[in-house]
């Protein structure tokens, strides 16, 4: 696996949002005139390979304007996709994300599995974070 997608309302913002608040990295970021400005923009986990795409939602000829507008409708309602992220210390990185001003949809929880934490980027995508404990 070298990308994971995410469908985002505005690059910039996103851009801002995994970089500053997230602490990623930029990976790439390439503006294409000959695809009417398409821009392929990665981010990614510092150490770690896989880059995260940051895509913006096509419309055509990629989508027509009723499916772009239910995308953009499913990110609102935070029904679209999701990435899962590992934690040392999930109660501190929540602390530091939220002071950043993530927004958490759950505080961390104990699960089965470990503590728990859940959160959204501006574009409503819903994410989680989670400290396994040994069983």
């Amino acid at each position: 696996l070298t990308h994971a997608q995410v469908w985002v309302t505005d690059q910039d913002e996103a851009l801002a949002f995994y970089t500053e608040k997230l602490g990623m990295e930029i990976r790439e970021d390439v503006t294409v005139p000959e695809l009417g400005n398409f821009r392929w923009l990665t981010v990614g986990v510092p150490g770690q390979d896989v880059a995260i795409t940051l895509m913006a939602v096509p419309g055509p000829p990629v989508f027509d304007e009723e499916t772009r507008d239910q995308i953009h409708a499913l990110l609102a309602k935070g029904a679209s996709g999701g990435l899962f992220f590992a934690a040392d210390d999930v109660q501190k990185s929540y602390e530091d994300l939220k002071a950043k001003g993530v927004e958490f949809l759950q505080e961390p929880t104990e699960q089965p599995y470990g503590i728990d934490a859940g959160f959204r980027d501006p574009s409503g995508n819903n994410f989680r974070m989670a400290q396994r404990t040994d069983s």
